[in-house]
């Protein structure tokens, strides 16, 4: 096990108003997270998405610090100082795979249990951890609710209007929309922030801060990876097979949860549609006039989500 300060890593991301980065060897990885509150508290790990990075987390962080939890946020393989140990290594974004590496940051970090609660890809992964890894899953907080990907259904088009939605995972099928991310990647993540939250007044240092973490040298590669591979374009790797064949059973969560619905999600916003399958202790919230970066739009709505689930909800 490695852990070493965040210095080395200065020039990827110049400022860090979440705490001191470290870093830490963990599976395939070199993670850079954030580690902050008592050490001997209950831990929340939370996860970002794309196109995001920890800094969604800058108000909720203290938060959860102030109710007594360790709360450790980590970069996803592809943001920030994360990095992989070996060249070798396939860039990999499949769902599964995320999913994998948040349970070696948490053996990495002799972590048994811990709430685990994230927006976008940080949801998906966050449920995926929570549908294979229960013993691990004190808790969910899971934004859009249940996101866990079946290949078989992702082939079934939907009405137009849904279809334009995906526009940006429709043109990262083509090369074209490889080298157009990889050259403008700054300006197409700022555009995904407009739309997916267009009541959201951020401000360019705001912007600026996260844009950082798309500098990381496997980012496109891993996006690229992930889109590509929910349509079956592209493959996942045989290691993983057996965990997305349960993942594509679609199995019901047992951790007590809470889901979040926003004007992102549209008429999905309820909840209804996958209300059954979390079975243990639930509830759900939407919230009105709130894009899809939930934590940095609403971090009071999504701190008490999580003091919701770690008191063991109603």
């Amino acid at each position: 096990m490695s852990v070493e300060a965040s210095s080395n890593f200065s020039a990827a991301v110049p400022s860090n108003s979440l705490g001191p980065l470290r870093q830490i060897d963990a599976g395939l990885l070199n993670v850079g997270y954030v580690d902050i509150g008592p050490s001997e508290g209950p831990v929340v790990v939370l996860l970002h998405g794309w196109p995001y990075d920890i800094h969604s987390y800058v108000e909720v962080c203290p938060q959860l610090v102030d109710a007594g939890y360790r709360v450790i946020v980590p970069y996803l393989r592809g943001y920030g100082t994360t990095r992989f140990l070996s060249n070798e290594t396939f860039r990999n974004g499949e769902q599964a795979v995320l999913a994998v590496d948040v349970i070696a940051l948490m053996d990495a970090l002799e972590i048994e249990r811990a709430i685990v609660a994230g927006f976008d890809w940080g949801a998906r992964t966050a449920d995926i951890v929570a549908a294979l890894w229960p013993e691990r899953c004190a808790g969910l907080v899971s934004v859009s609710g249940y996101l866990i990907v079946n290949l078989a259904a992702n082939q079934k088009p939907l009405p137009p209007k849904a279809e334009l939605g995906w526009w940006y995972q429709h043109y990262f099928s083509t090369e074209r929309g490889r080298l157009g991310y990889s050259q403008n990647r700054r300006e197409f993540n700022k555009l995904i922030w407009q739309i997916a939250s267009p009541k959201w007044d951020f401000g360019d240092a705001t912007f600026e801060r996260t844009a950082a973490s798309f500098d990381n040298p496997d980012h496109v590669d891993i996006v690229i990876h992930n889109y590509r591979w929910r349509l079956s374009l592209a493959e996942g790797e045989p290691q993983y097979r057996d965990l997305e064949a349960r993942l594509f059973e679609r199995p019901v969560i047992t951790a007590p949860t809470v889901t979040i619905g926003s004007d992102f999600d549209g008429a999905a916003a309820d909840g209804r549609a996958y209300a059954d399958k979390f079975s243990g202790a639930y509830s759900h919230r939407v919230l009105d006039g709130i894009g899809h970066n939930v934590p940095q739009e609403a971090p009071g709505a999504f701190t008490d989500a999580i003091l919701e689930v770690g008191g063991g909800l109603p």
